[in-house]
């Protein structure tokens, strides 16, 4: 079967970047080392560093469209879901994502092109968690802060992963993301509401999860 152009121009930049390095590599580089013309190469991809990077346009409706579909009651757990349909695309990657996270970490130019792609899903999720809390004194920055904490929880999981660091980065994300959880959620509730419980995954038998859950009520 032919590989598609887009794939095979995605293969060529990597290979070039590591023999030539970025900025000595062209974006006609890419076109010859990938058999198709210039002309091709920006149909698919408008600059030679798009070239190595996700579709993130993609990535973030993706997201979007997952925020959109919760309630009030469910918008943490939508959150979680998101954040992890951004990092079971790269898991998908395999060593295409490896491969673009030694590239990254050697080129600035790269590595600010990526810091300005976090950005944007981190402006997404303030945006849809300060919606989910509401106007109450203090909630912009909490959801500055929350959403800055999925991101990291997400990068750190990520890293460890690229890194050969974790064997099962979707229940590692679970874990980190509950913990975001549990840092905000408490502060977010208005006053005399009571807790909140929420389980995203666990793998326990559920007496142990409710006796854990009972555990944390009396604690509240």
């Amino acid at each position: 079967m032919t590989t598609p152009a887009r794939e095979r121009l995605v293969d060529a930049a990597f290979d070039l970047f590591d023999e030539r390095g970025f900025e000595q590599t062209t974006a006609d580089d890419i076109a010859d080392r990938a058999g198709v013309g210039r002309t091709t190469l920006f149909r698919h991809y408008r600059s030679k560093e798009d070239v190595i990077f996700p579709d993130h346009d993609r990535l973030l409706a993706a997201v979007k469209e997952r925020l959109a579909t919760s309630s009030a009651d469910t918008a943490l757990v939508a959150v979680t879901d998101a954040v992890r349909l951004v990092l079971l695309r790269y898991v998908e990657e395999g060593d295409r994502a490896r491969r673009r996270y030694r590239i990254t970490s050697r080129v600035a130019a790269l590595r600010d092109r990526e810091i300005a792609s976090v950005a944007r899903y981190q402006r997404l999720f303030r945006e849809f968690i300060a919606e989910w809390m509401g106007p109450a004194p203090g909630a912009a920055l909490r959801a500055e802060l929350m959403a800055a904490a999925v991101v990291s929880a997400h990068n750190h999981v990520l890293r460890r992963w690229l890194r050969r660091d974790a064997e099962d980065p979707a229940a590692e994300l679970d874990a980190a993301m509950a913990q975001v959880v549990s840092l905000f959620t408490r502060q977010a509730e208005p006053a005399g509401t009571g807790s909140t419980v929420l389980v995203l995954h666990d793998a326990r038998d559920p007496e142990t999860v409710a006796a854990v859950v009972r555990d944390a009520l009396r604690q509240a």
